[in-house]
């Protein structure tokens, strides 16, 4: 038996997975371990299955759930609801249904957008937050917008998503391309994602309503950032660990969090952007530290 095997097999013992909520706005999560809860985002293209690598670690110490938020992985995908204001109010009734009264939230990508509404209309929920390199709609360093060669091929898809209809069309069919091109252009290489791992999040987003769904996050960019300027009336209060990659955010990564909450700490990873999955370790010391 390998050492992959071996994970496997341990994560099957302990780890179990679950669908909550009525048809249609069904949630799908990963639910193991016991103690204090964390609720663990991915973003796109990925689904929970990029806190893989981390989880064991984590079900240590907490009782563990990684969720595909509305329309990503194995959830449903309905056709509205996806600004970050609804998909927090989503995954809050996710919370409630577990029993969970406090708990640690970690975002990445656009859980890091689900994150900052989430924390911002639940504050009393959230323990401690951590948000690894993702901008948060509406607060974007102004370093994102300058038109440099590294700039243009990590952010294009910000655009080419919010356009109706044209997404779907141009990747359906194509997704191994597609997301091996940006799982390269945006991580620090290539070979950290696992044939394995490709697989799995062409499965998921070249399902029927995957791509629909996925671009509608980035259709309903400008009403989530219109909701985040309202939020950022009320400064975040609780402990937020900004973590950005050293090829990706890096420093502005902490910078934007301290527009928006007091207590912030920052950290570098030495990755690309797709920190859970490039840095697990990494992830795992300095989350560990930061929670407890």
């Amino acid at each position: 038996m390998n050492h992959t095997t071996r994970d496997e097999t341990a994560f099957a013992a302990i780890f179990e997975h679950r669908m909550q909520g009525a048809a249609g706005e069904r949630l799908h999560y990963v639910i193991g371990g016991q103690g204090t809860p964390i609720l663990l985002v991915p973003g796109w293209p990925q689904t929970w299955y990029a806190w893989r690598k981390t989880m064991l670690a984590f079900a240590e110490h907490y009782t563990v759930v990684a969720v595909d938020p509305p329309g990503l992985g194995d959830s449903d995908k309905p056709y509205g609801g996806y600004d970050t204001d609804s998909v927090a109010r989503r995954l809050q009734e996710l919370t409630q249904a577990l029993g969970w009264e406090r708990f640690d939230f970690v975002g990445h990508d656009v859980g890091v957008w689900i994150g900052y509404a989430y924390a911002s209309l639940f504050p009393q929920q959230v323990h401690r937050m951590a948000l690894l390199d993702a901008t948060v709609p509406g607060f974007a360093p102004a370093q994102m917008y300058a038109f440099e060669p590294m700039r243009i091929s990590k952010n294009w898809h910000f655009y080419f998503l919010a356009q109706p209809d044209l997404p779907e069309t141009l990747i359906s069919g194509r997704e191994h391309a597609f997301l091996s091109w940006l799982f390269h252009a945006k991580g620090a290489g290539s070979g950290w994602l696992e044939p394995q791992a490709l697989a799995e999040y062409m499965r998921c987003y070249s399902a029927p309503g995957g791509w629909r769904a996925a671009a509608a996050y980035y259709r309903a960019l400008f009403e989530s950032m219109a909701q985040n300027h309202e939020h950022a009336r009320a400064r975040l209060k609780m402990p937020v660990l900004a973590i950005g990659g050293e090829a990706a955010l890096g420093s502005m990564m902490e910078s934007m969090v301290r527009e928006v909450a007091d207590n912030v700490t920052g950290v570098i990873a030495p990755c690309g952007h797709y920190i859970p999955e490039e840095a697990p370790d990494f992830v795992v010391e300095h989350l560990l530290g930061f929670l407890k």
